[in-house]
């Protein structure tokens, strides 16, 4: 097992290096293509279209331990090659252009070093190069590509060299994050650029995702725009990030490790059910991890949150007020249980949050029942005496 697992990481840092780079070409060329899309897996590993036609093929190459060189007998080569001859129309001059990209270098002189795009091009030489190797090389790996380019004419092998351009000694898996990063500088809130980039590539695994699963085709430069501009947004006075995403929360083991906690107990002491009861506890979880987040990331002081936190007890304590007076002195416990549901019903609809455009009220629902978790909130008209109860025994053993 050890040694499948083993097996597999190039693979999977492969695919990681293609949608990686898939973020860093849109943004570096975004300029430059403002009616494109940039796809995953659909016509190449990464590919630039325009109305549905590719216009670029790129293909990604990693190599994990040791970058390597590009020879006239390379794999990488000869392995692309055959990709393009199968799905880069070779023969036609006004095809798709082709890049290879990789952090292997190509060999000085070598055919792969003739098609990088720089002044020392040249096409014919290449091809004269590669035509030799396809001839000579004994590598059983690539034998089925060499054989399939020796099928088209001289011609056909010129116009299908000529498209293609080697992108040698690019940078990294972990030097692509880097890279992002100088492109997206300016438009970083400074003092945030962590936490910015942070939803960035958050953002972008999650189209990503969409994108090789087939939930969705490609990504604009328009919606790459008005998706920067918006999380750039969240840094603003008036509004803050959501760091902590519901598919962030391994939902099971929150509501195992919460269970026994005073607010959830305060829940069931006025008979919340169990599917608003879990939603609650995963409520409680996002919103300390993200004030926990926020704080460690100097996105909001404490001083802010704190002055919330004093707005959610001054709404919950009017609130609770109304409740008991609203109540008759022969109330049933099931009368208080049934008020102490109403009022967290009606809190949990409350549109008071910690900044003016912050609109996502998972962490007001979250903060208050964090409140209800120190005992400085309840739900429950005698939640104090309930609480004492609770306590009692843990300090007649104490």
């Amino acid at each position: 097992m050890a040694s499948s697992d083993h097996s597999a990481i190039p693979s999977v840092l492969g695919y990681q290096y293609q949608t990686n780079w898939g973020l860093y070409e849109l943004l570096r060329n975004r300029v430059s293509r403002p009616d494109h899309a940039l796809t995953l897996e659909m016509f190449d590993d990464v590919a630039w279209d325009a109305d549905g036609r590719p216009t670029d093929l790129l293909q990604l190459k990693l190599h994990v331990n040791a970058t390597g060189t590009l020879g006239n007998s390379s794999d990488d080569i000869w392995r692309t090659m055959g990709v393009w001859i199968d799905n880069g129309r070779p023969r036609d001059p006004l095809g798709p252009a082709l890049s290879l990209i990789t952090n292997s270098v190509a060999s000085s002189g070598s055919a792969a070093f003739l098609l990088r795009d720089d002044d020392a091009r040249d096409t014919s030489a290449a091809l004269m190069m590669l035509e030799s190797a396809a001839r000579t090389s004994t590598n059983e790996a690539t034998a089925k590509s060499r054989a399939k380019f020796m099928k088209l004419t001289p011609s056909e092998r010129f116009t299908f060299v000529d498209r293609i351009y080697v992108v040698d000694g690019s940078p990294d898996l972990e030097d692509i994050d880097d890279r992002v990063r100088e492109v997206l500088w300016a438009a970083m809130p400074l003092g945030r650029e962590n936490a910015y980039m942070d939803l960035v590539w958050r953002w972008w695994g999650r189209v990503a995702v969409d994108m090789l699963r087939g939930r969705r085709p490609a990504i604009t430069v328009p919606e790459l725009a008005t998706q920067l501009d918006a999380i750039r947004d969240m840094f603003t006075a008036d509004n803050l990030p959501t760091v902590i995403e519901l598919a962030d929360v391994d939902k099971d083991a929150v509501l195992v490790n919460l269970a026994d906690r005073t607010f959830v107990k305060q829940m069931m002491w006025v008979g919340i059910g169990p599917v608003n009861l879990r939603a609650a506890v995963i409520d409680y979880y996002r919103a300390y991890s993200q004030t926990t987040t926020w704080l460690d990331r100097h996105i909001v002081g404490l001083s802010e949150l704190e002055r919330f936190e004093d707005n959610l007890r001054d709404e919950w304590e009017r609130a609770f007020e109304n409740m008991c007076e609203a109540l008759s002195a022969d109330a049933t416990n099931e009368d208080k249980q049934a008020a102490g549901k109403q009022l967290l019903q009606h809190l949990t609809e409350s549109t008071l949050t910690v900044r003016s455009r912050y609109t996502d009220q998972f962490y007001a629902r979250g903060k208050r029942h964090e409140l209800a978790d120190r005992g400085h909130v309840g739900w429950h008209p005698e939640f104090l005496k309930h609480l004492e109860e609770l306590l009692t025994p843990a300090a007649a053993t104490s």
